[in-house]
């Protein structure tokens, strides 16, 4: 296919991929590996797996949409009646390192031992392997990317090159389906906050709602204008929160509201690339 305007599946006019990343308290402990002995800086993780995973769920079933939940193995094995009960609403499981690893640091054979074991350890949970991957913290080598195709996945989710999925060239005639991602289309920018450890570092977030809705909606009608890809990214921890899920609420219903809009997990977009 050509990165000329995508022609979507159905005649519809541009595409959706609503992705979850299940980060849970490994975000924090990432961030700061003292944060182990910290519960209350853990329980902002915490709380999006207790509370926020199944208020995003909900939400979706109402809307009979199906999403992509990118999970650590780490998460998957200490999560795991969670994770299941995700994959019987229908979502799609996709990988997120083992324990949220920043993957630009470490050595190819350590990387390559991180994606194995988060492969292994969402495998035997949910009983499939994973077919795409999304790094943590953002960061990754092109060598991340081959060693996850080696590995059996088939899509990745992790650049900002474009706004559309296209076939990232890997060397040596390797491609990967790639599916840009974009800050904007982030609710953790917006919205994460701690004094210690200390985020952001500089302090001085959290966002209006109504800018952060707006923001959303922007983006998703410059993607619908031009027939694009949109992929929202959440965290449970923080759009899971009660005053916070209407805004996802209100945009899912403002896509619906189009007509013309195809929801996409991530291994439906790769099927039709490959098609």
């Amino acid at each position: 296919m050509t990165l000329g305007r995508p022609k979507w599946p159905a005649g519809h006019r541009c595409a959706a991929m609503i992705t979850v990343n299940l980060n849970a308290e490994l975000f924090w402990l990432q961030l700061d590996p003292s944060c182990g002995k910290m519960p209350k800086t853990l329980s902002l993780g915490q709380y999006g797996m207790t509370r926020g995973v199944e208020r995003i769920m909900d939400v979706l079933d109402q809307r009979k949409i199906k999403a992509t939940f990118f999970t650590p193995g780490w998460v998957a094995e200490n999560y795991s009646e969670k994770l299941l009960e995700v994959k019987r609403r229908g979502h799609e499981i996709a990988a997120l390192g083992y324990r949220h690893e920043n993957m630009a640091l470490l050595t190819d054979e350590e990387q390559e031992a991180v994606m194995k074991k988060s492969i292994e350890a969402i495998k035997k949970i949910c009983g499939d392997p994973p077919r795409g991957f999304r790094s943590p913290e953002g960061e990754l080598t092109l060598e991340t990317l081959r060693i996850a195709k080696k590995y059996g996945i088939e899509y990745s989710s992790n650049l900002c090159d474009d706004d559309r999925p296209y076939f990232k060239d890997l060397g040596q005639g390797e491609t990967l389906l790639e599916i840009p991602i974009h800050w904007a289309n982030y609710d953790l920018p917006y919205f994460a906050f701690n004094y210690h450890p200390a985020f952001p570092a500089g302090q001085g977030r959290i966002a209006g709602y109504e800018g952060v809705l707006s923001n959303w909606k922007d983006e998703f009608y410059g993607c619908r204008e031009y027939g694009l890809c949109y992929v929202l990214q959440l965290d449970p921890a923080v759009i899971g929160a009660p005053g916070r899920i209407s805004l996802l609420e209100d945009l899912l219903d403002y896509m619906k509201e189009q007509g013309d809009v195809w929801f996409a997990r991530g291994s439906e977009m790769t099927n039709f690339y490959g098609n």
